[in-house]
C-alpha cells in the first residue's frame, strides 16, 4: 500500500480542487478572527504560525509585502510546515516535474526567508507531512541535515523524539509535530516521520511551559474540518495541547477554543504548494500570532491570538503576497465574502 488515503477522499480530491468546498457549516463555529482571551500580562513571547511551504508553483523567489514581513519580524518564533523536501537533485523526476511529488533547493527556501526578512534561527519547520519521502528515504535525510546547516529546527521527526523542546525567549515550548497522512507506505515512513499514536503527548512534559500540537490533517480543500479532525483536536487539547495549528488542507480553516486551548485548524498555503493555475480560493493565506503569557502566575498560557490573512498574486513564475488591504476590486470582494462564511463573527 503505497498511501492511506480512503477511495473516497481521492475521488472527491479534483472536485475540491476546483471549487474547496464550504460544506460544514460555520454555525458550529462562529469562531472570531481575533480573541483577547484573558487580561494582556505585561511580559508576552509571540508565536507566529504559517501554512505549507513549498516551491512547486514557484519557479522564482516570493515577494513580500512590507506589511507581513512586519508581522513576521515581530515574532519570537515562527512555525510553519515544510511540504517539500529539501534536495540538491530530485530522484522521481517524472512525479516532481508533473507536480505530483515536490521538491526545492535550498537556495530557494534561503531566498525566500531572505524575501520574508525572516532569520533562519526564528523558523521551526515541521517534517511530518504526506510529501516527506516523496523524494525517498535519502532525501528525507538529506532534508534534515539541511535545515540543521541552515541553523532551521526541524520539528516531527522521530529521531526528535514526540515531543521536541525550543526556547522562545523565557518559555520552554514543547513541539509535538505528526502526520495523518503518508504519500508512501508504513515502512517507508515508520522510524522517519512521527505518525499519530494515541496518548504520546503524555511522555517526557517536565519543564515544558507551552505545549503545541502541529498536526497534518484533515481533507485537503475543504474550509471546514471533518467531524474526526475536531475529536482529534479535543483529544489533543485534553492531553495539554494549549496551542494545535494544523496544515494539509491548502485553505483557510476557522480557529476553535477548546477550553482554555485555541485550534486553528487549517492556515492554507504559505507558498504556493499545488499547481501555478491554482483556483483563488486557495490563494488565501493566514498567519496565525498568539501571544503566550511568560508571567508566573499564567506562564505557558495564551493571552491572545489574531488571523493575519494574505493573498498569493500570481506573478508570472512567481508569487507576491499582500495583505488583504491591498487587494481591490471584484477579487477583494471575492476574497472577504470567502473569508465571512468561514469567519462571520
Amino acid at each position: 500500500m503505497a498511501s492511506n488515503y480512503p477511495l473516497s477522499y481521492k475521488l472527491t480530491w479534483l472536485p475540491r480542487f476546483l471549487k474547496p468546498s464550504l460544506g460544514g457549516g460555520s454555525g458550529a463555529f462562529a469562531p472570531p478572527a481575533q480573541a483577547l482571551l484573558r487580561p494582556m500580562p505585561a511580559s508576552t513571547v509571540r508565536l507566529a504560525f504559517v501554512g505549507d511551504i513549498s516551491a512547486v508553483a514557484n519557479r522564482g523567489l516570493p515577494i513580500f509585502d512590507p506589511v507581513l514581513a512586519e508581522v513576521l519580524s515581530e515574532a519570537d518564533l515562527i512555525v510553519g510546515n515544510c511540504e517539500s523536501p529539501v534536495v540538491r537533485r530530485v530522484t522521481a523526476k517524472v512525479g516532481t516535474g508533473l507536480g505530483l511529488r515536490h521538491a526545492m533547493t535550498r537556495s530557494f527556501l534561503e531566498g525566500a526567508l531572505q524575501a520574508a526578512g525572516v532569520g533562519a534561527r526564528k523558523l521551526v519547520l515541521s517534517l511530518a507531512n504526506n510529501h516527506a519521502l516523496d523524494q525517498g528515504a535519502d532525501g528525507f535525510d538529506e532534508t534534515v541535515a539541511t535545515l540543521g546547516e541552515m541553523g532551521i529546527r526541524p520539528i516531527g521527526t522521530v529521531a526528535n523524539g514526540a515531543l521536541t523542546r525550543i526556547k522562545a525567549g523565557p518559555l520552554t515550548v514543547g513541539f509535538a509535530a505528526f502526520t495523518q497522512w503518508r504519500n508512501a507506505s508504513h515502512e517507508m515512513f515508520a522510524g522517519r516521520v512521527m505518525m499519530d499514536p494515541d496518548g504520546w503527548l503524555n511522555e517526557g512534559r517536565e519543564g515544558i511551559d507551552l505545549l503545541v500540537a502541529v498536526p497534518h490533517w484533515d481533507r485537503e480543500f475543504r474550509h471546514f474540518p471533518q467531524a474526526e479532525t475536531r475529536e482529534t483536536a479535543r483529544r489533543l487539547a485534553a492531553q495539554g495541547a494549549g496551542l494545535i495549528a494544523g496544515h494539509h488542507t491548502h485553505v483557510v480553516q476557522p480557529v476553535e477554543r477548546i477550553g482554555d486551548s485555541v485550534a486553528a485548524y487549517g492556515l492554507g498555503d504559505f507558498l504556493g504548494t499545488v499547481f501555478t493555475r491554482q483556483p483563488w480560493p486557495g490563494r488565501i493565506g493566514a498567519i496565525f500570532i498568539a501571544d503566550i503569557s511568560t508571567e508566573s502566575e499564567t506562564l505557558g498560557k495564551a493571552a491572545a491570538y489574531r488571523i493575519q490573512f494574505f493573498y498569493r498574486l500570481r506573478e508570472g513564475a512567481r508569487e507576491r503576497l499582500l495583505p488583504l488591504e491591498a487587494l481591490a476590486g471584484t477579487m477583494k470582494n471575492r476574497v472577504d465574502a470567502r473569508l465571512a462564511a468561514i469567519f462571520p463573527a
